[in-house]
């Protein structure tokens, strides 16, 4: 194997000083978040504990996995040099790089799976997004990103397909490209909700695209290799964009900006497209990586909020609804659903897809890995903490009343209330009325779905630092459009990953669909991917219970099941590829993450509580209807029988969805065997070795860590 192009940890006395320092600073907040209860606790021992951990585990552990698993070497010409095509195939900058990678893999995961788990303390939540992304997250990410790139950037379906076998890997295709198309879906519902009717965030998010090909062209065309100095001119743009929405918003233009769910469904649905099929230099890279200056910039102002105003953290360290599984929020104990409902920013089976798509495709040199793999999920990380901070700083009354379902609190300020108390927690109905008013909603009563939370949470924090009450409604509303920025990013690097994924399935069948410069193989599979998510997103913003919302609780465990399968076919090339010594880099991730979903997935499926299993809660709502009555949430007769189909299609794919990656682990164990007990090791499906051409690149990273050798 060639040597790793990082030179050896040389032990001087100033390194050992500084880090062990930040080890016991780290040790010493951490200890502070455990031991702590009943005590008020500031949020920045919650900050300073998880920047501590991210910045051993960037200098240490991801520093090892590269040296003595990986061993990338930079003499060797990547799939970006290699088969340079101006289109998908392009040497993109590391800097330009690591903000599409971020980009592309932060979504609506690290925003809202945190808010949500709030319910079970902030404790557990804060441990598995900090040490989950660190032996998992951030480790399926850059191994997978790595295996891929010397692959010539295959997709993660097509590898497992190459590697398992078969019938394996025929699995591991269907299983891997249903559950994109239903999470694609579910992350444009997500912005649909949020740009809905609001002129700010929609003029905003849509000046990034014309921003976003000015960047483009003016790096490529016009003054190539000007990363900063485009940086700048695309962050002024930027800046001007959200001041502009805001103008929008108390203008004669407003009402041109405010779009109903529908007409945003066929904007995303035509943007998608679009995104796909130009080159990826002209829209996606330099939009993604526009978004991310957003994204980072409003994250760090956050965490200096959090510096400055020392909030508290009013969330219990551990809930009581932590063991009892009867959280009014969603159902079920803390294991195994805590490892469900945070799935990004600790471990997601997404980013996998991104590791395998647009990113190997555009590496300069390989051991930029560490880098934009690791280093772009521990970002990511810190964003759910962050949000997990925003949630847990927030009166648990007013939580519960904004993340509890309509049907316990009902439609008015008292009912919530009373609701509210009967939880064992409390908030005045004139509390309820003066926290909308203060964020110029109508109510805030029963905003589900962790967004409206984590914004009003964030105009908290910012308004303490800046403006005070008067300025909550900015910052709520600044918010906002902050999460459908967020979140859009990944809707557009998703479908261009599930272009690839099923050109590599098609091409299987007839070869030219599978070249991935082939215009009408690059036009018909991006029209197949948005039309299966356009579909079910269309058919959610018409019908509260149909479409992607009959398959949104789906969306953790096929994210996990995922990540399983993402894990399985990295763990099997480190087999076959003679790293069986280091098998345990991916395989303890691999069977963690193996008992979580499959024992969410039995409870999701047999579980005899109607909260918690999908067939509990049909034979719930059928007993119901034999009865001529209607349960909450339904409305009518008709809503009754739609929850009993979903219920029944949600556990029968819960089932499918199971069995593909058992086939797949099970295929994956059966070739683990055959490689060790084979005599000669099997034949390498790595591209052949070209020696590169590009000049070398700074590419250590050990800045991120903030620390010089």
């Amino acid at each position: 194997m060639p040597r790793s192009p990082l030179p050896a940890l040389r032990a001087n006395p100033k390194s050992v000083l500084i880090w062990t320092a930040v080890a016991v600073v780290g040790a010493i907040c951490w200890g502070v978040l455990a031991l702590s209860r009943g005590e008020e606790i500031s949020a920045v021992w919650l900050v300073a504990a998880a920047l501590g951990s991210y910045a051993i585990a960037y200098r240490f552990y991801s520093r090892f996995i590269v040296t003595r698993v990986l061993k990338p070497d930079d003499t060797r010409a990547t799939p970006a040099e290699r088969l340079e095509d101006g289109v998908d195939y392009q040497p993109t900058d590391r800097r330009v790089l690591l903000g599409h990678h971020f980009a592309a893999i932060a979504g609506a995961g690290p925003l809202v799976g945190p808010v949500l788990a709030v319910q079970m303390g902030y404790l557990p939540g804060t441990i598995w997004i900090v040490f989950g992304v660190i032996f998992a997250g951030a480790v399926q990410d850059m191994v997978v990103l790595f295996l891929s790139m010397r692959r010539d950037g295959k997709s993660l379906g097509q590898m497992a397909r190459d590697e398992i076998g078969k019938v394996g890997g025929a699995a591991a295709l269907i299983a891997v490209f249903i559950i994109m198309i239903i999470l694609l879906a579910v992350l444009a519902l997500v912005v649909v909700n949020a740009l809905a009717h609001s002129p700010w965030g929609t003029f905003s998010v849509a000046m990034t695209i014309p921003i976003a090909l000015f960047m483009g062209f003016y790096l490529h065309v016009m003054r190539p290799g000007k990363v900063l100095e485009t940086s700048l001119i695309g962050v002024v743009l930027l800046l001007l964009a959200i001041v502009g929405g805001g103008w929008i918003e108390n203008s004669g233009l407003k009402e041109a900006f405010t779009l109903s769910p529908t007409t945003l469904v066929f904007c995303l649905v035509g943007y998608g497209f679009v995104a796909s099929v130009l080159p990826v230099w002209m829209l996606l890279a330099p939009r993604d990586y526009l978004s991310t200056f957003m994204k980072i910039g409003t994250i760090a102002l956050l965490a200096l909020g959090v510096l400055l105003a020392a909030p508290t953290l009013k969330a219990d360290a551990v809930s009581p609804f932590a063991s009892s599984g009867e959280g009014p929020v969603f159902a079920g104990s803390l294991f195994p659903f805590l490892f469900i409902t945070i799935a990004c920013g600790a471990l997601s089976g997404f980013h996998s897809l991104v590791s395998s798509g647009t990113t190997p495709k555009l590496m300069e040199k390989e051991s930029q890995v560490r880098m934009i793999g690791y280093g772009a999920m521990l970002m990511e990380s810190f964003v759910a903490v962050m949000a997990l901070i925003a949630a847990s700083v927030l009166d648990p009354g007013l939580y519960y009343a904004m993340n509890a379902p309509a049907g316990l609190l009902g439609d008015s300020v008292e009912s919530a209330s009373q609701a509210v108390a009967n939880l064992g927690f409390t908030i005045s109905p004139d509390d309820l009325a003066a926290a909308a008013k203060a964020v110029e909603e109508s109510t805030l009563v029963a905003r589900t779905g962790g967004a409206p939370t984590l914004a009003v949470g964030m105009s908290q924090i910012f308004s303490d630092v800046i403006g005070g009450e008067g300025m909550k409604a900015f910052w709520y509303h600044f918010a906002i459009m902050f999460e459908a920025l967020f979140i859009l990013t990944t809707v557009d690097a998703g479908t261009r990953v599930g272009r690839f994924m099923l050109q590599d399935m098609l091409g299987n069948v007839w070869k030219p669909l599978g070249r991935v410069n082939w215009k009408p193989g690059i036009w018909l599979a991006s029209a197949v991917v948005v039309a299966g998510w356009g579909y079910f997103l269309y058919a959610g913003a018409t019908d509260p219970l149909g479409g992607i919302n009959q398959l949104f609780p789906l969306f953790g465990i096929a994210n996990q099941l995922l990540a399983a399968v993402a894990l399985t076919v990295a763990t099997t090339l480190l087999v076959k590829t003679g790293r069986v010594r280091w098998v345990w880099v991916t395989g303890v991730p691999l069977a963690f993450t193996v008992a979580v979903t499959f024992t969410a997935s039995w409870q999701k499926v047999f579980s005899p509580d109607p909260r918690v299993g999908f067939f509990a809660q049909r034979d719930r709502f059928a007993d119901a209807i034999d009865a001529g009555k209607v349960l909450p949430p339904a409305k009518n007769m008709d809503d009754m029988h739609t929850i009993v189909t979903n219920s029944t299609v949600d556990g029968v794919l819960i089932i499918v969805f199971v069995v593909l990656v058992a086939t797949v682990i099970t295929n994956a164990a059966i070739m683990c065997v055959r490689s060790l007990r084979s005599p000669t090791p099997p034949p390498s499906t790595e591209a052949p070795y070209v020696a590169s051409k590009l000049p070398a690149q700074p590419t250590r990273g050990d800045e991120m860590a903030g620390v010089r050798e």
